[in-house]
């Protein structure tokens, strides 16, 4: 199964270096070196090298050498492949792929979206709805996530979903 684990971003330094911005749960893993990715039109990219740096990632590709081929794959979006079945977590711990598609209710169960994609930030997970409403994916706000039964409940405060009903 494919998945996305980054954007790229400007080119960095002139040896074909680019800035990438995560967008995974494991960007270490999907990042390290000898990791093979590819783009949106099925472009190989292997990792020579990956830093972290304030912005998100430095990264090399054995492909990748010069300044101006690091400027055209500006904007691609890299993909993976990982296994069908992820690695297992802990109880309040989720992969990507097991939020994507879930029902979102409020407390009173009532449907207020579904979630189309998960983004990772330092200071948190976002849960992003079909609607591109964001949802910061904290026990205060998701207080119930159930896989299996195909839905997590938010904890729907003013502001938060449909807009309008902030003071």
């Amino acid at each position: 199964m494919d998945v996305i684990v980054g954007t790229v971003g400007k080119a960095h330094g002139i040896r074909g270096d680019v800035l990438v911005r995560p967008r995974t749960d494991d960007p270490a893993a999907r990042f390290e070196v000898g990791a093979l990715l590819h783009t949106e039109d099925g472009r190989p990219l292997r990792v020579r090298a990956s830093r972290e740096l304030r912005e998100g990632l430095v990264v090399a590709f054995d492909q990748v050498t010069d300044r101006n081929a690091a400027e055209a794959l500006r904007s691609a979006v890299l993909w993976a492949d990982v296994p069908d079945e992820p690695e297992p977590l802990g109880a309040d711990e989720f992969h990507d792929t097991h939020l994507i598609g879930l029902e979102v209710r409020d407390l009173a169960g009532n449907r207020v979206g579904e979630v189309a994609g998960v983004e990772h930030y330092p200071a948190q997970d976002v849960l992003v709805l079909a609607d591109q409403t964001l949802i910061p994916f904290v026990g205060a706000l998701v207080p119930e996530v159930d896989v299996a039964a195909g839905y997590l409940s938010v904890n729907a405060i003013p502001g938060l979903i449909g807009g309008g009903d902030a003071p």
